[in-house]
């Protein structure tokens, strides 16, 4: 039966909370009228980032220390407006079109721009940056290289025009484009050393490098030659490295402005306490889950009944309940963020292994599985983030808990950003606290987390499911929503059916910022809007 699902899949594709964004102005007097407000240039926003960036590659990186530290330096062919979430808005394309296939894409790039060297930005730099993404060196890491499978080759017609040639029609094509790790290189210094990006930044986009000092702070100026004209607003950024009660002091004292990536609810009323009129809270359900992620070529991991086991002892729906009052942990969901057009409803949920409300029961089966499998006395180290403690530790005392329930013994290893992805990168761990974000509500890159890791990355389990790659394919070829929501539904019982890497809980975002930062725009991804391109500070 599956040889036969997987043949029509293949055979079709070749053929053809709050669920709306909160806003909270403490500046009564400042409020609806500010809207109106003509943004003003001059300034510096010096803003607080839980984490620095490990190295300075946008194509390797996936964690959000990175973009907000290091993004405000470059362009991307396409972005996703964060005003006007999910729409797709030109960035170095002025204009572009697709086939009626949908197999060729044609952009035109803006007139004259310029890398920060003062070097011009031509088709022939965005085509090697692709090139890179799809194809990446020997030595060179492409975090999201799945995403782009459809594209079969990309042709240079002139220099202000590139065009992608897809094998198929990728139904999220478009977004692709204007992912914010996208980064576009020069095509001189790729050739020179593929690993440049690396350890250098070099950019066309509002901001220019100034310096890194590691372990305090990150700074940008403007790019006196950015090719929107007026843009960006603020002279400079400065993004300095504070975590925990360190970034909450310094947003009540006012040394920050900002924190983009989210506090927790008893975090948000302190600093609405102490801020008073000068603080503004948005908040928005987070395209954001923590996986619990099994290394499968790590016995007994290798074993589903073990890794099938440890999700059934999690209760997520009591978790979801203490700990949304405290954290960011907040909805329970499978592989695509709670609440979205493609997510699971409550009633497929409780369908799905791990998801039952019947805990005693899921424990029971769990501790039954161990034993089949020789596995009573199973001891586990789980890596951690020790530099995000929000909420690394909690969901780490959650799956600890939950394991000791079905008696198995957890204890856990915290390691800084760096260390930890490298751990995921390398598989060396054995069960590990991962990190599931992007930019867009859309199964081809949420799902691309899970497909075999020789066509993904980001499968940091390691496992290979040619079922799952086929429903992969078969679910970005089809344009019908309906059929298209029928495949992820069978990708994701597969997936939580083998316990690869299973979600614990998705995330609910809450930024606080002063009155005084004008021109940002709450999405459900701390990806988007980082650029800080319209971003203003007001007197």
């Amino acid at each position: 039966m599956r040889a036969q699902i997987v043949g029509a899949i293949w055979v079709g594709a070749i053929r053809r909370g709050f669920l709306v964004t909160l806003l909270l102005v403490a500046a009564v007097s400042h409020g609806a009228a500010a809207a109106e407000v003509t943004p003003r240039h001059g300034g510096v926003l010096e803003f607080a980032v839980d984490a620095e960036p490990p190295n300075y590659d946008c194509h390797a990186n996936f964690s959000f220390a990175f973009i907000h530290s290091v993004v405000p330096h470059y362009s991307t062919l396409l972005k996703l407006s964060s005003a006007d979430y999910p729409k797709v808005e030109g960035d170095l394309a002025e204009s572009w079109t697709v086939s009626p296939d949908r197999l060729t894409y044609t952009f035109h790039l803006w007139p004259d721009i310029r890398f920060h060297d003062g070097s011009k930005l031509t088709s022939a730099d965005v085509a090697a940056s692709y090139q890179r993404i799809l194809h990446p060196p020997p030595g060179v890491y492409s975090a999201r290289q799945a995403e782009y499978g459809a594209i079969s080759s990309i042709d240079v017609p002139n220099a202000s025009t590139v065009v992608f040639h897809l094998q198929w029609p990728e139904a999220v094509m478009l977004a692709n484009f204007a992912s914010p790790w996208n980064c576009i290189y020069s095509a001189e210094k790729l050739k020179a050393d593929p690993l440049f990006p690396k350890t250098n930044v070099l950019g066309s986009g509002p901001f220019v490098f100034v310096e890194h000092v590691k372990g305090d702070h990150w700074t940008g100026r403007r790019w006196e030659k950015y090719f929107r004209s007026g843009l960006p607003y603020l002279d400079g950024f400065q993004a300095d490295y504070l975590n925990g009660e360190a970034a909450i002091k310094a947003m009540e004292t006012g040394r920050v402005l900002a924190q983009f990536r989210g506090f927790s609810p008893a975090e948000r009323d302190r600093l609405v306490e102490a801020m008073g009129d000068q603080a503004v809270v948005r908040e928005s359900p987070w395209n954001n889950v923590m996986p619990l992620v099994f290394n499968t070529k790590h016995p007994p991991f290798d074993d589903v009944r073990v890794r099938r086991a440890l999700s059934l002892g999690i209760d997520r729906w009591h978790a979801a309940q203490t700990l949304s009052g405290t954290t960011f942990l907040k909805y329970v969901g499978g592989l695509m963020r709670p609440g979205t057009a493609m997510s699971a409803s409550e009633a497929e949920l409780l369908t799905l292994p791990g998801f039952s409300r019947d805990i005693a029961a899921s424990r029971t089966e769990a501790k039954r599985l161990l034993a089949e499998a020789g596995q009573r006395n199973l001891s586990v180290t789980l890596v951690s983030r020790a530099d995000v403690p929000m909420p690394y530790d909690a969901g780490a005392e959650l799956v600890v808990s939950s394991w000791r329930a079905i008696g198995v013994t957890a204890k856990v290893e915290k390691l800084n950003t760096k260390a930890w992805g490298a751990a995921l990168e390398k598989g060396d761990f054995a069960a590990a606290l991962g990190f599931g974000a992007d930019t867009v509500d859309d199964p081809t890159p949420q799902l691309s987390h899970y497909i075999s890791s020789d066509l993904s990355p980001l499968n940091h389990a390691g496992s290979t499911d040619r079922f799952l790659d086929a429903l992969f394919i078969g679910q970005a070829v089809t344009s019908d929503p309906r059929e298209r929501l029928k495949i992820v539904r069978q990708f994701e019982r597969q997936e939580l059916t083998e316990a690869y890497s299973v979600p614990l809980l998705w995330w609910n975002r809450i930024v606080v910022m002063s009155r005084r930062v004008r021109g940002w725009h709450m999405t459900p991804s701390h990806f988007l809007g980082q650029d800080l391109t319209d971003v203003w500070l007001e007197k």
